[in-house]
């Protein structure tokens, strides 16, 4: 089963990546784990006095300040059967997109509870990722 991991460098990131690791017989062991960073999109007034390299080379490196140290904690935990994949844009839009694009049958998230409601229940982008999709989501708090 493929199984899509929203990673954000959060502790709640981390409180994700230990369940899957402290359940790795259920998450880990023969599933395909996708591991997806989106960072944000560059404004388009911003972007036009930019040239493509060097807008390309933000994404990179914002996306490898969160996906490098996910890659080390599961090489250190033994896992070595993992994809990252870096995108820009609106979280829970590009979540979902890459949950379909990749086939995922599983999406797993770690919950922020921004805002007063947010607090209470779960985080914006999360309640948008359970809200639009029909994939099952995995929230780990």
């Amino acid at each position: 089963m493929k199984i899509l991991v929203a990673v954000d460098g959060s502790s709640h990131t981390q409180k994700a990546l230990d369940y899957l690791v402290a359940n790795r017989a259920m998450f880990v062991e023969g599933n395909e784990l996708i591991m997806v960073h989106v960072c944000t999109g560059v404004p388009g007034h911003v972007a036009r006095h930019l040239s493509r390299e060097v807008v390309a080379d933000y994404y990179s490196e914002e996306n490898a300040k969160v996906l490098e140290p996910v890659k080390a904690f599961f090489e250190k935990q033994g896992v070595t059967s993992f994809s990252t994949q870096g995108r820009h844009g609106h979280a829970a839009e590009e979540i979902l997109k890459a949950a379909t694009e990749s086939g995922a049958k599983l999406v797993v998230m770690g919950t922020h509870g921004h805002g007063i409601l947010g607090r209470a229940l779960m985080g914006s982008v999360a309640t948008k990722v359970v809200s639009e999709t029909d994939i099952s989501v995995l929230l780990v708090q």
